[in-house]
């Protein structure tokens, strides 16, 4: 074990953020801390690096262990270009480094006395060098910067003159450079493309030590974990395993529960009706029985009800008119700012009912396409044009639909004038503002709070066609997994950029990926443009860009693909066997957990019958009956969640 955390609790005034957190982290192990936004995942990390105090608890690290720890936001202002600034965490090495270069300049004109001892001095040092990878420390720093995203020609740009999120890549590179025995990331993919993302997922799989992140990207999560610690309505449940296993698990553990909590609530509406039943009787002996069920009932620790978070939030996207087949037709569309092509020559075809996501490397041009369809940036060549009855809505990663002065409830009034106040009430509700939050200006919000403010305006649009640049930013998984629901169900057509490869996965029908100044058109979603996206990389000849190329090629891989995966008859009527099977077993499953939760019920009625409470000998056979019973229910769960599952 390298890490302990052991009873945190944290408090910021009334606001109960973390009660009585425990879970461990072994070496090398690669752990995930998960949890709606606000629900305090950095406070646990900034606990943990000692930046805050927890009100109670401790935080242990084992001895000689070293820490580091990439924040959110990073304010590093410096003289220092990018490539220094990561170097200079090898500044041991330098040094060391610069000591071996003077011993070889000493050792000539020595004498041999002193060439003996500076030998043996230099092969120390040269040792510990080796040790410490001092001959590949140039290239590391390199390869680490390239991994992230920065282009050679990058690496003489000054720190005071990045943005934010170059700040937060290079924090990552010194991070990742020096090598601690544990590393806390707080969302580090926020600001890497996908092929930084898919770098730095290979990169900590393959790192000997212990990682622990924070992030909403699923995808990210699936890959690298093995462990999930989830923080929910202030507490700590640890599941072992990626983040797919742990919604698996985390489902099935709310099942549990439910089931539990419903339970005892019949139990207890059924003691209550004991009770009044006897009560009615109004004798001393069935009072006196009575009583005795109240004070079980009084000592009953009672089950709170497992809550979900996304049952809060209903998002519904409905189409008021249906466009024609034909909603977009992109024709020899080129894009240039100054010397920089992003595109050229791009045609695109898109179809009603079509989920299709774009993606790329940042800067190549993505988020300006969609400005283009919108007619917020000009084209330098080509023709767009919309189908019959197409009606846009567009979400804008920056929120510039919003209006910063405007409260929330304004800014929906305003655009939507025949919707009552009631009904505006319960659009903003349906998006987690409740009560005085709808009085709350835009400029007050976050960046997620705006998010869901422009998708409350655009639910209540009678578009038909989604254009959405990065949806998910700044959403937390409960939030994204809510719109990918919606989106799933939605029946109009959506065009969308978007970084996020689980979300990707889980709503594109199609992808185009802006690769090299073209669009390629993979039918199908992130899987399989994973499988098939090799073919764009292959010289330049072996594959056709644009849509009508490439989806027809796509389709017939597909169609291929769905022709070899296809289940004969037999073994198409074994799996239905097999399934029936499964079927019955779950339902006697079931039928036995009713029956036996009846017959211990019974047992702790008779056990509270005061004529029985006397004789020791019944109350043994009937406990032991009782534990028996007990245990047999247990493993019926059990056998009722695999079979569930």
């Amino acid at each position: 074990m390298i890490l302990a955390c052991q009873n945190i609790s944290k408090s910021f005034g009334t606001d109960e953020i973390i009660k009585n957190a425990s879970f461990h982290i072994e070496e090398n192990e690669k752990a995930a801390i998960v949890g709606i936004n606000g629900a305090g995942k950095s406070t646990l990390l900034k606990i943990i690096m000692q930046e805050i105090d927890a009100d109670e608890g401790t935080v242990t690290v084992a001895k000689g262990k070293t820490i580091g720890y990439l924040a959110q936001h990073q304010e590093q202002d410096s003289d220092k270009t990018i490539y220094e600034e990561v170097l200079s965490v090898k500044q041991p090495v330098i040094e060391m480094e610069k000591r071996l270069r003077a011993m070889e300049d000493a050792m000539n004109g020595c004498d041999a006395d002193e060439m003996e001892k500076l030998l043996a001095d230099y092969n120390k040092l040269n040792h510990e060098f080796e040790l410490q990878e001092g001959y590949a420390y140039k290239s590391e720093v390199t390869g680490v910067l390239k991994g992230l995203g920065f282009g050679e020609e990058d690496f003489d740009k000054k720190m005071s003159e990045l943005s934010g999120g170059q700040k937060t890549r290079v924090a990552l590179g010194r991070l990742l450079v020096t090598k601690p025995d544990i590393i806390l990331l707080d969302e580090p993919t926020n600001h890497l493309d996908m092929n930084s993302i898919a770098w730095l997922e290979t990169y900590l799989m393959n790192y000997k030590g212990a990682v622990i992140i924070v992030s909403h990207d699923r995808y990210f999560l699936d890959r690298v974990v093995t462990k999930v610690i989830e923080v929910f309505q202030h507490r700590v449940s640890v599941f072992l395993g990626n983040y797919s296993d742990y919604a698996v698990k985390k489902k099935s553990a709310r099942e549990a529960l439910l089931r539990q909590y419903y339970n005892q609530q019949r139990e207890i509406k059924h003691q209550e009706e004991v009770i009044t039943k006897l009560k009615s009787f109004n004798r001393e002996k069935s009072i006196k029985r009575a009583e005795s069920r109240e004070k079980m009932l009084d000592k009953m620790e009672l089950l709170e009800k497992p809550v979900e978070i996304r049952d809060d939030m209903h998002l519904k996207l409905t189409p008021q008119i249906i466009s024609g087949n034909d909603v977009l037709s992109i024709e020899d569309l080129s894009k240039h700012f100054g010397s920089l092509t992003l595109f050229e020559h791009v045609d695109i075809e898109i179809k009603r009912g079509e989920h299709v996501a774009i993606i790329g490397d940042n800067g190549t041009g993505k988020t300006t396409l969609l400005k283009i369809i919108n007619e917020l940036e000009s084209m330098d060549s080509g023709q767009i044009r919309l189908g019959s009855k197409v009606e846009i809505g567009y979400y804008d990663q920056e929120h510039h639909v919003l209006h910063s002065e405007k409260t929330l409830f304004d800014e929906i009034s305003d655009d939507y004038p025949a919707l009552t106040n009631t009904q505006i009430r319960n659009t903003l509700a349906a998006f987690l503002f409740t009560g005085d939050d709808v009085f709350k200006k835009i400029s007050e919000l976050s960046g997620g709070e705006r998010g869901r403010v422009s998708l409350a305006k655009l639910m209540l649009s009678n578009a038909n066609f989604l254009i959405l640049d990065e949806p998910t930013n700044h959403l937390d998984i409960t939030s994204k997994e809510i719109l990918e629901q919606a989106l799933n169900d939605y029946e109009g057509t959506v065009l969308y950029v978007s970084h996020d490869r689980y979300f990707v996965n889980q709503t594109a029908t199609r992808i185009l990926d802006l690769y090299n100044k073209q669009f390629y058109s993979f039918a199908g979603n992130y899987d399989y443009y994973l499988e098939k996206k090799d073919v764009v990389e292959q010289p330049s000849g072996a594959v056709q860009p644009n849509s009508q190329t490439t989806t027809a090629g796509a389709n017939t891989d597909a169609a291929e693909s769905a022709s070899d995966s296809k289940l004969s008859w037999q073994q198409q009527k074994e799996e239905q066997a097999l399934k029936r099977k499964k079927e019955n077993r779950l339902r006697k499953c079931e039928d036995d957990i009713a029956a036996l939760e009846d017959e211990i019920a019974q047992l702790n009625e008779q056990m509270t019958d005061p004529a029985i409470a006397t004789d020791v000998a019944k109350l043994q056979e009937l406990s032991k009956k009782q534990t028996a019973l007990q245990k047999t229910l247990e493993q019926r769960y059990e056998e009722w969640e695999e079979l569930s599952e």
